[in-house]
């Protein structure tokens, strides 16, 4: 009985520890002085250079400011093997106060991020920037916290395309 309560509760406590932690990843260069991409309840918009992706995500949780977060991003150039990107695109955003789960259409890799902040639901709407290289595949996905996907590209041309 206790191991199917654990099973029940640490879900919770995970979900719960994840939207009022801290959160980073990673020994990556966040940018000049540590800066962060956004203040506090307002709008944001950060793009790697050209030809680099997104590698790392940083964030810091305050409910005395809005329940917002500060947000950080580390970039690097994308496998050589990539090549250069065929084509860049702002995907859909999410509206605020929504349920939301997004990828890259067209097998694309996030290249940035722009958000704007809601106070009416604290919360904040999200556009991905993606990019796609030569036609390459995601595989071998996983989730991080917040339900981050992060996937290996394959070494060959894809015959599909993700929806």
């Amino acid at each position: 009985m206790d191991l199917v309560l654990l099973c029940v509760f640490l879900p919770l406590v995970t979900v719960a520890w994840g939207q009022y932690g801290d959160y980073y990843y990673g020994p990556y260069n966040y940018g000049d002085n540590d800066e962060w991409a956004n203040v506090y309840r307002q709008g944001f918009n950060f793009q790697c250079p050209h030809g680099q992706v997104i590698v790392a995500v940083r964030s810091v949780f305050n409910k005395k400011e809005g329940s917002d977060r500060l947000w950080n991003y580390a970039c690097m150039p994308a496998a050589q093997s990539l090549g250069e990107p065929t084509e860049c695109w702002w995907e859909e955003i999410n509206r605020a106060g929504t349920e939301w789960y997004q990828t890259c259409s067209n097998n694309g890799l996030v290249a940035g991020f722009q958000s704007q902040y809601f106070p009416s639901v604290l919360d904040r709407e999200w556009q991905f920037y993606c990019c796609r290289y030569s036609r390459r595949c995601p595989y071998s996905c996983w989730d991080r916290q917040w339900k981050f996907i992060v996937c290996r590209m394959t070494e060959y041309d894809c015959p599909f395309q993700n929806v």
